[in-house]
């Protein structure tokens, strides 16, 4: 299996996945802990998952894991999309950062994506370098884009050289402005070369952060506030479905406007079930676990029906993103909580038996709100009064 096949047959679903269980990265899980991840996102018919860096353990272990649960299990399908993690000069130190050099940890990183996808070719289909690592709202890391296309030409490279196989693909998975989608001042000549030199382009988009920061599409006319609370959620839903379209056909119309024809497919988007900020009660009141259900399912089936590999974030809730604010929505984008409660968004999936047998920690695969759709839609907030009307 290529990345190519992978990539364009809609039956294989893609997933990010972090398998951490703790507050911080310090603790990290276990293999054993990883193959049980992988056997419920099976399950779910996910082949494909992203990871994020190999500065850590976590996915020389997931790897690990994939070999493992093939060899327990032939017929065990898992591939990996690879992430090397990219950073400007002084990221991360408390010193003045230049986004225009890069950290002298970058060549250490590649390097080790590509021992990585030499040791397991098998697994890993393809190597993303850096994550958001354009976006120039990424304040504490970000790189001018001459500075992946060096890494990605690098790798390129190593393959015309026999050193990586010919099949893997390469890209960098970046939000959707950062490909030419957004502010022109992102339309340089290195960008325009970055999308020639990738097999794929892999873009971010977020309708839920939009909901605060650029709330154009969220909310319902004044009229719609007779309708029924599910109605007037389907209606803001279908309207943050269509954002994230218009993002994604932005990249693509981009991509022609300078000759080039690269698949698009989706790198990120997910929605959180719970916030205590910008997005919740007391913010855009776009966040709870059924509008995160419904987001789901509706870019589920458009990335199925217009062929667009989609990798949801995420798979499980991972408490170390904020971990200075339990509440806080980072910690809540996963389909899975912690404890491998199923939130709503995969209810119908634990009621076809799908996880029997599956556990997380010991937990077995239950519904959150104990299945009970009218207990979830008390805590669900009414969506807003369009901004203007």
């Amino acid at each position: 299996m290529t990345a190519k096949e992978l990539l364009s047959q809609s039956n294989y679903q893609a997933m990010c996945y972090g398998g951490y269980r703790e507050m911080t990265r310090d603790k990290q899980p276990t293999i054993d802990q990883i193959k049980e991840d992988l056997r419920i996102l099976n399950a779910m018919d996910v082949r494909l998952i992203r990871t994020y860096n190999v500065q850590l353990p976590h996915a020389t272990n997931v790897l690990k894991a994939i070999r493992q649960l093939k060899a327990e299990n032939p017929d065990f399908e898992m591939y990996v999309m690879l992430g090397a993690w990219i950073d400007c000069k002084n990221a991360w130190t408390g010193k003045p950062v230049n986004h225009d050099i890069e950290s002298e940890q970058n060549e250490d990183e590649i390097a080790r994506a590509v021992a990585l996808a030499q040791e397991y070719p098998d697994i890993i289909k393809i190597i993303a370098v850096g994550n958001e690592a354009m976006v120039k709202w990424a304040t504490s890391y970000y790189v001018q884009p001459d500075i992946i296309l060096k890494w990605v030409k690098h790798l390129q490279d190593l393959k015309k050289q026999g050193q990586l196989p010919t099949n893997l693909w390469i890209t960098s998975s970046d939000n959707f402005a950062s490909w030419g989608g957004g502010d022109t001042q992102y339309h340089v000549p290195a960008l325009n070369e970055l999308i020639r030199e990738v097999d794929f382009i892999s873009i971010h988009t977020y309708p839920m952060h939009d909901t605060h920061y650029n709330p154009v599409f969220w909310g319902v006319q004044e009229n719609e506030t007779r309708l029924s609370k599910e109605k007037q959620i389907e209606i803001v839903m279908q309207q943050s479905l269509q954002y994230a379209i218009n993002q994604y056909e932005s990249v693509v119309n981009y991509v022609k406007s300078i000759g080039e024809d690269k698949p698009v497919y989706i790198g990120e988007t997910g929605w959180a079930s719970f916030s205590n900020e910008l997005y919740g009660k007391t913010g855009s009141k776009a966040v709870d676990e059924y509008k995160a259900g419904i987001y789901y399912k509706l870019i589920r089936e458009w990335s199925i029906k217009n062929h667009v590999t989609c990798f949801y974030f995420e798979a499980f809730d991972e408490k170390w993103k904020d971990a200075e604010n339990p509440q806080g929505s980072e910690n809540h984008f996963g389909l899975f909580s912690v404890n491998g409660q199923a939130k709503y968004a995969l209810w119908d999936l634990v009621d076809k038996d799908l996880f029997k047998n599956l556990s997380r920690d010991g937990n077995p695969i239950n519904k959150t709100f104990n299945g009970d759709e009218i207990a979830l839609l008390k805590s669900v907030s009414t969506p807003p009064i369009k901004r203007g009307q």
